[in-house]
């Protein structure tokens, strides 16, 4: 009999455990037993804080603005995941940040537009196309448009991956960015 491959757990942890961190670790634990993210699970233990901006370094952290979202805490989920895959492709990165300043010679640096630097912009036009790629397996189509429209930062990041995404997908191709399958 062949034995069953279990994927691994992933552990939440909550920085205060106030009611909102609370409810945003069930919801998320909702969605993540309601899809299948494993291909786009990099690091097993999150962190959910209150007054915390989402990042995903050194420990993955989300905060509470999502909570009764599943869609977009999963979204965000996915975004801070896919900085870890990205980390480990740095050197196909740094050359897809290359061709995007080629292609996008000036981009927004900053909230709500952009990212905190110029490089982090340029970096983000590839997270955020592949965050909506997994979006779309994961939600599908309507509901990760939804979910990417609705964004309350990174604006320009998000829209330029919308209406460019032709050409950034390019980029990604170009540089063997792709989350591969598992």
């Amino acid at each position: 009999m062949a034995q069953r491959h279990e994927e691994p757990r992933i552990v939440i942890r909550l920085e205060h455990g106030t009611p909102r961190e609370q409810l945003a670790k069930a919801t998320l634990e909702a969605v993540l037993a309601s899809v299948s993210p494993v291909r786009y699970t990099f690091t097993h233990e999150i962190v959910i804080a209150g007054g915390a901006i989402n990042h995903a370094f050194p420990v993955l952290t989300l905060n509470v603005l999502f909570a009764e979202s599943g869609d977009d805490l999963l979204s965000t989920f996915v975004h801070e995941q896919l900085h870890w895959y990205l980390r480990d492709h740095d050197a196909q990165q740094r050359a897809a940040v290359a061709d995007l300043r080629r292609i996008y010679p000036v981009v927004p640096v900053g909230l709500p537009k952009g990212a905190d630097s110029e490089y982090s912009t340029y970096g983000h036009l590839v997270d955020c196309y592949l965050e909506l790629e997994a979006d779309r397996q994961l939600l599908g189509p309507d509901r990760a448009l939804a979910v990417v429209r609705r964004k309350p930062w990174y604006t320009w990041i998000y829209s330029t991956v919308l209406s460019d995404e032709r050409t950034i997908a390019a980029v990604v191709d170009r540089h063997r960015l792709r989350v591969p399958e598992r």
